[in-house]
């Protein structure tokens, strides 16, 4: 089971750390609701007791609270953050063309270039549907990439340049990083580092009937990355540049 952990407004009478199972979109959590304090020593103590009852509870993942400042005591006991990564991946393309959009820019005629130490299943989709949106679309890789040019062609009458200069990388309006490139000065207009969770998320939404069930306060990127990963929630159903600002890393 996946932890979900959230605050709650101090009470009379109320417990300081409390473990309860809460669904959420049919899929059940085990809720720590800690009680808030303006006492940074207290407040952390009470985290350190609450990620310890949730590993003796069985519980290796969590999800955590917004702009959370206690990730190092969560660690510390047994509990892995969860990942936004495979999420960050799956909306990759959409994410380029809301970037695109917000900075005013042509979306179809845009220069999309995307650098991949391997041409994973994840990288092939991404590069598919910028594709399929974009005019020109250019793609870094160390090998691997002509079988893919070639199915393009044929399947969607669609081009693909492969193996880009370093200065085509960088004057390319949107860059889409799978992995990191120290060489990159990374100034595109739009830069995607898929690897970096450091790097703030667009704003996520689903459909107003889901968007009723989510527990407020908790990381949007992390709840929506587990639950796409339990596969109660499809991509389909996460729709970019809606909703709140995620706050789960600089920008």
């Amino acid at each position: 089971m996946v932890g979900l952990l959230i605050w709650a407004e101090p009470k009379k009478g109320q417990r300081s750390v409390r473990l309860e199972e809460r669904p959420v979109q049919r899929m059940r959590f085990l809720q720590a609701e800690i009680v808030k304090s303006s006492h940074g020593a207290i407040l952390s103590r009470r985290v350190l007791a609450a990620g310890k009852k949730l590993r003796k509870r069985g519980v290796t993942q969590i999800v955590l609270p917004e702009a959370f400042p206690f990730r190092e005591q969560i660690i510390k006991c047994g509990l892995r953050p969860v990942s936004t990564l495979a999420l960050r991946r799956a909306i990759a393309a959409d994410w380029v063309r809301t970037g695109l959009a917000e900075k005013g820019m042509p979306v179809a005629g845009a220069r999309v270039a995307v650098s991949a130490a391997a041409l994973t299943g994840e990288a092939v989709r991404t590069v598919t549907e910028l594709c399929l949106r974009h005019r020109y679309v250019l793609l870094d890789l160390p090998y691997g990439g002509e079988e893919l040019c070639r199915q393009l062609r044929r399947e969607y009458g669609v081009s693909l340049l492969l193996g880009p200069s370093k200065d085509q990388l960088e004057g390319a309006e949107a860059l889409v990083l799978f992995d990191a490139r120290t060489d990159l000065s990374l100034k595109n207009s739009v830069a995607l580092r898929l690897y970096d969770e450091k790097q703030t998320l667009p704003s996520l939404a689903l459909p107003p009937s889901m968007e009723e069930a989510l527990p407020e306060g908790v990381d949007r990127g992390q709840l929506l990355a587990v639950l796409r990963e339990a596969g109660v929630l499809k991509r389909e159903q996460i729709a970019l540049g809606s909703g709140k600002k995620l706050a789960n890393g600089e920008a």
